[in-house]
């Protein structure tokens, strides 16, 4: 009978040493590459994110001034004044009847001068005012209420009784602060400002009479009696971000001073993008120094 013999079983093998270093080296290899491309992809967006908030900072900076600038020096239109309730008694076109503008503004916490207060000095930064006044908001009842229709910086139109409401811009702790000009009373509304810049475009009418001229003057006037003659407000806004960038030596950028080298940077600022916004707000028109708007 024969005899069915099992056959012997194969031997395995695994991989060797060599070839298990190999397979390591090639995945650390691959983790290092991807690791690389993340990190200059994260740079790169980082840096991007990074000007784009610089952007909207400085944009939301520039409305935020630019809407107290224009309606600086506004006064309230008076729709109905004495000379035309007087005329309304015996004048039956109602359309017809005079509108004036407030000279001034007048009321339990004093006077408020247009020609002289619409924009002065105060922590060293420009504070500007307008005439507090309130309009209706309803029609639905035989006395409307009234609300005040123009705010500051802070949203607020002042305390009642007040006449007049300022805006009060300036710089502290590397923070763009707005407030009411009262102690304690501001809020930040921009971070990370490496500088704030203000000048004065002045009308002069002496040197060459009948012509007049703006000059730029890059400190308030001390005489008070200068200050009507203040035309528009050139403001710049330099800002810098948070992400830190390697930048080829030698590299500049244009501040509000002029050109600044990035390696002369230090502190919080050093190895940061940097951006400087200007912008130039009219106050009065020209020919109107000192004149109620």
């Amino acid at each position: 009978m024969a005899h069915l013999t099992r056959p012997f079983p194969r031997r395995q093998r695994g991989v060797t040493l060599i070839e298990l270093l190999v397979g390591v080296m090639i995945g650390l290899l691959t983790v290092a590459v991807a690791m690389g491309a993340l990190m200059v992809s994260r740079g790169i967006s980082g840096t991007v994110s990074d000007a784009s908030e610089i952007q909207q900072q400085g944009a939301y900076a520039m409305r935020v001034i630019g809407q107290q600038m224009r309606q600086a020096g506004s006064l309230r239109l008076d729709l109905f004044p004495a000379a035309a309730q007087a005329a309304a008694a015996s004048d039956a076109f109602d359309h017809l009847l005079p509108v004036a503008l407030e000279a001034r503004a007048t009321g339990a916490s004093g006077d408020w001068e247009p020609s002289t207060s619409t924009i002065g000095l105060k922590n060293d930064g420009p504070i500007v005012g307008f005439a507090k006044y309130n309009e209706q908001i309803s029609t639905s009842t035989k006395t409307p209420p009234e609300e005040p229709q123009a705010f500051n910086c802070l949203g607020s139109a002042g305390a009642d009784g007040d006449v007049a409401t300022y805006s009060n811009f300036y710089l502290k702790d590397g923070q763009l602060r707005c407030g009411n000009g009262t102690v304690g009373n501001d809020q930040p509304i921009v971070r990370n400002v490496a500088a704030f810049q203000v000048r004065y475009l002045m009308q002069d009418i002496t040197t060459t009479p009948g012509i007049p001229q703006v000059n730029s003057v890059a400190s308030a006037p001390a005489d008070p009696a200068s200050w009507p003659k203040v035309q528009a407000v050139e403001i710049c806004l330099e800002l810098f971000g948070n992400e830190t960038v390697d930048l080829p030596e030698g590299s500049t950028y244009m501040g509000c001073a002029g050109p600044v080298t990035y390696s002369t940077l230090t502190g919080v600022r050093a190895r940061r993008i940097h951006l400087a916004f200007r912008s130039i707000f009219q106050l009065r028109g020209q020919g109107q120094t000192g004149a109620v708007l």
